[in-house]
């Protein structure tokens, strides 16, 4: 008499999911695309949905112009003619604060469980970070327009040409791109509260630079950390594009702030994010 071995069927181990998170498959420039597009769309409706960010990102940069050009405005210069010094310097300090928010946003994202879902869809995996840097850069430019229409109503008279508007609005995106993906970066290494106050890095270091106040006005033990600092030179030469004037002296020193800190942020964000979301 012949016994077959009886068949067993194997069964999942305890807390372990009997199924698999589809695989990713190469993505074509045009699915990269649509994701960072879907994700970005995601990140703007979160910023209209949140009151408190929407006001913050768009009152608070006017309400500073407001507190420099009248309250103070009177004390350092009696003429009126400060608003013009003052301009470059808020909308510097102001993108940078604003661009921070996107910290914030990676830690959360990191630690709420976001990502983990989203690695269970094929989509395109960077572009979670794409997503935050690009609404940083619709949010930001939409709040330095109004930066800039508020300071032309209190006196502010530019005097660049439109192509020294198109070069304004490029040096704008550019310093938004840099200083958002620093702040990816930040978000990526920092906790939630942590990552919360690093906006206080933009707030306070541009009033250590001439965005405010001549760099000779400062006492003399100052001068060399605000003249090598990075955002003197990025509000010089900002100044000098808003006013139609020589950008020559600054704009190299500047590029190369605002262009190593886009390439190394981008680079270590996007090798961060992919370690920290392989498994």
């Amino acid at each position: 008499m012949s016994t077959t071995a009886p068949t067993t069927t194997r069964r999942p181990a305890p807390g372990r999911p009997s199924h698999t998170a589809p695989a990713r498959v190469g993505q074509s420039p045009a699915t990269a695309l649509r994701d960072v597009s879907a994700m970005t769309g995601r990140e703007l409706r979160r910023t209209l949905r949140s009151v408190d960010g929407l006001v913050t990102a768009l009152m608070l940069p006017v309400l500073i112009m407001l507190v420099f050009v009248i309250v103070f405005g009177g004390a350092i210069e009696d003429d009126g003619s400060y608003v013009d010094y003052v301009v470059p310097g808020i909308l510097v300090l102001c993108l940078g604060f604003g661009s921070a928010t996107a910290a914030l946003s990676v830690a959360q994202d990191m630690t709420s469980g976001t990502i983990n879902r989203f690695k269970t869809l094929p989509i395109f995996g960077p572009s979670v970070l794409w997503a935050h840097v690009l609404a940083s850069t619709v949010r930001n430019l939409v709040s330095a327009t109004l930066v800039l229409l508020v300071a032309v109503a209190l006196g502010f008279s530019p005097g660049a040409d439109l192509g020294g508007w198109v070069g304004v609005a490029g040096y704008l995106a550019l310093m938004v791109l840099a200083f958002t993906w620093l702040s990816c970066l930040a978000g990526l290494v920092l906790s939630v509260d942590a990552a919360a106050s690093f906006n206080m890095f933009f707030l306070f270091v541009p009033y250590l630079s001439s965005g405010f106040v001549p760099v000779e006005t400062m006492p003399t033990w100052l001068h060399g950390f605000a003249m090598h600092q990075p955002f003197t030179p990025i509000i010089e030469t900002l100044r000098a594009l808003l006013s139609g004037t020589s950008t020559a002296g600054q704009l190299g020193p500047a590029l190369a702030w605002l262009v190593g800190m886009f390439a190394v942020s981008c680079a270590a964000a996007s090798i961060l994010y992919r370690r920290r979301t392989a498994h």
